[in-house]
């Protein structure tokens, strides 16, 4: 019953974040099982454009990158907290905004990956895969705007400030920001370049998804017996809580 059960919640995880989180799952497990170790995975552009390593390109955002700080402290506390961000809003974006447009979602992840590779060779980051989560975290929180968030129990603000509070979160761990503050700016540029600016005066949509994308992944029928998760609880634990304004 147990497994019937999983299996179930698993299928009704919509396909792209079924797919994503699966990929992350397997990529860690072989690392942690030691099947493959980071080396081959990180984000490297020598070996990616002189040796043709071009997995790379992919692997680096599937790793949470080596257990550091304390390894107690990443099993039972950071993993779950990683993982809670990477599935729940992703999930709720491809449910949510982009329920029904699973073309448009895959264009915004093939984007936002394509721009933090291109970012990424400036600066010195070998896994992309925190700043693709905060990246989801950012557009979550701007298209709903109205939802009230609970970090910890010991802060309370409306969604736009959960990727700063994160950050600051990061900061206060002793962690790089750099990842961060490159998915919050990825985050944006695709934010101001499909929700903003075609709506300005004068605006043009200049992010539009091609036409292969929806040939692909675009059906324009919808299961009856699908179960979404509510977009007013968006955080799983308890330093995520929501509720919208006025619920």
């Amino acid at each position: 019953m147990a497994y019937q059960s999983l299996r179930l919640e698993y299928l009704q995880i919509p396909p792209v974040s079924r797919a994503y989180t699966t990929a992350c799952v397997l990529t860690t497990a072989a690392v942690q099982l030691e099947l493959i170790t980071p080396f081959q995975l990180y984000f490297n552009p020598e070996l990616i454009f002189k040796h043709f390593q071009i997995w790379r390109l992919i692997t680096n955002f599937l790793f949470f990158g080596p257990v550091g700080f304390n390894f107690l402290f990443n099993m039972i506390f950071l993993y779950p907290f990683k993982w809670n961000l990477r599935y729940r809003y992703c999930r709720m974006l491809e449910e949510g905004s982009f329920r029904g447009r699973t073309a448009d979602f895959v264009f915004m992840f093939l984007f936002g990956g394509f721009l933090m590779t291109l970012f990424g060779l400036f600066v010195s980051l070998v896994f992309l895969g925190q700043a693709f989560t905060i990246m989801l975290v950012y557009v979550w929180s701007r298209r709903n705007p109205y939802v009230r968030m609970n970090f910890f129990g010991l802060l309370n603000f409306q969604a736009p400030f959960l990727p700063w509070v994160l950050m600051g979160f990061s900061l206060l761990l002793g962690n790089s920001i750099i990842v961060d503050l490159l998915g919050i700016a990825v985050g944006h540029i695709y934010f101001f370049l499909e929700d903003i600016f075609p709506n300005q005066p004068g605006g043009i949509r200049i992010l539009k998804t091609p036409s292969i994308l929806r040939t692909i992944f675009d059906t324009p029928d919808e299961d009856p017996n699908y179960n979404p998760l509510p977009e007013e609880r968006p955080g799983g634990f308890a330093w995520g809580e929501g509720q919208r304004l006025g619920g």
